[in-house]
């Protein structure tokens, strides 16, 4: 079992900046972070693997980061240049086994409560 707990979420102007965070209770193989719009489905950001295997959506490619801090438990999400299409709420996610379908949440068994993104223009 794997607990994920996200913070970092908040309010932001189009053009700025926001780091998220994702505190777990142990590292698995693969990792990612989600996004969500009430009404539609769950949208793959971004994923890291135990290689070091990143993985974006066209979306965000060049704008955000996913990265793990060096001995800690914690997964970041570093948004840069964010807009208004970006709001949503980002959720973390960990696969129980090996293997890895990055933007997949379907191959995603562990999850946190997620923390709310809102850009305005």
């Amino acid at each position: 079992q794997v607990q994920l707990e996200e913070s970092g979420g908040g309010s932001v102007q189009s053009g700025g900046s926001l780091r998220l965070s994702c505190r777990y209770s142990s590292k698995r193989y693969c990792m990612a972070w989600f996004r969500q719009v009430p009404g539609k489905e769950r949208e793959g950001v971004a994923s890291v693997t135990t290689d070091a295997t990143t993985t974006y959506a066209d979306s965000v490619k060049g704008r955000f980061t996913i990265s793990h801090e060096n001995g800690e438990n914690i997964m970041y999400l570093q948004m840069n240049s964010l807009e208004v299409d970006d709001t949503a709420r980002y959720y973390c996610a960990a696969r129980a086994t090996f293997g890895c379908a990055p933007l997949n949440f379907r191959i995603f068994d562990y999850w946190g409560q997620g923390t709310q993104v809102t850009v305005s223009s």
